[in-house]
């Protein structure tokens, strides 16, 4: 029988790490962009979009798994 993977503390941590370098990485991007970006940026829901495609993304990615063997 396949035993079940799990995550461990470093594996949480690493992505923990990631997840904080990624998002001050795009705040030090939005602070160097032009004014025109910038509006871009802040004016239009593109959070938004990015949450939602990597929502159906993800969903997609779960629903094709494939069945465990037992």
């Amino acid at each position: 029988m396949a035993e079940a993977r799990t995550a461990t503390l470093r594996d949480v941590l690493l992505v923990a790490a990631a997840v904080v370098i990624v998002v001050l990485g795009l705040s030090v991007v939005t602070g160097v962009i032009p004014g025109v970006g910038k509006d871009l940026v802040f004016q239009t829901p593109v959070v938004i979009a990015v949450l939602v495609l990597g929502t159906a993304l993800m969903l997609y990615r779960v629903s094709r798994r494939p069945p465990p063997l037992d």
